[in-house]
């Protein structure tokens, strides 16, 4: 019986995994760079709205993305047991300290309940000096909103709501800053 339900939730689990990759590939098929930043295209009538989520806070309050409307915002989705995550997170902790009052950053744990708990996460964060603000997606709501596929994976949004750039793979201080700066123009 148990081996039955893993099965069924694996199965859940791919075609969910391949439900997004289809989304992603559909929305952004000509847009990709791979580990780099990717502004969108600017000869295309339609923008590209961020789609909404809620996710958990460190206290345990839902915040929505909606929630920040009106300012520019970098989602960066990412887990404690990533290495490439860890080590961007110093850059992004220096980037929040210098552009903190004029975007909105949502550092969103990819918190499954498996492999990422909110304690885990919680316990790695306690270990180190980070003061960028966290968020938990406990119901993997933010990470199908995007399809996530994997992390780290970082979006920048305009203040109307846009995603102006994205990235995926591990982000240095200067990319993190050029993809702030296609928000901000």
């Amino acid at each position: 019986m148990k081996k039955r339900i893993w099965l069924i939730v694996g199965l859940i689990s791919l075609v969910l995994l391949l439900s997004g990759a289809k989304v992603l590939y559909d929305r952004y098929s000509g847009e990709y760079e791979a580990d780099n930043v990717a502004e969108t295209d600017d000869t295309q009538t339609d923008e590209i709205a961020a789609p909404d989520f809620t996710v958990i806070d460190m206290d345990g309050s839902s915040v929505s993305l909606s929630d920040f409307k009106g300012k520019p915002v970098v989602v960066n989705f990412w887990a404690s047991w990533c290495g490439p995550c860890k080590s961007e997170m110093p850059d992004f902790n220096e980037v929040y300290h210098e552009y903190g009052n004029d975007i909105v950053f949502m550092m969103v744990n990819m918190t499954d309940g498996g492999q990422e708990t909110v304690s885990s996460a919680k316990e790695f964060l306690s270990t180190q000096p980070y003061d960028f603000p966290v968020y938990f997606d406990v119901n993997i709501e933010a990470a199908i909103a995007y399809s996530v596929t994997s992390i780290p994976t970082t979006y920048f949004i305009d203040a109307d709501g846009n995603i102006g750039a994205y990235a995926t793979g591990m982000l240095d201080y200067e990319t993190i800053v050029t993809g702030i700066e296609m928000i901000l123009e």
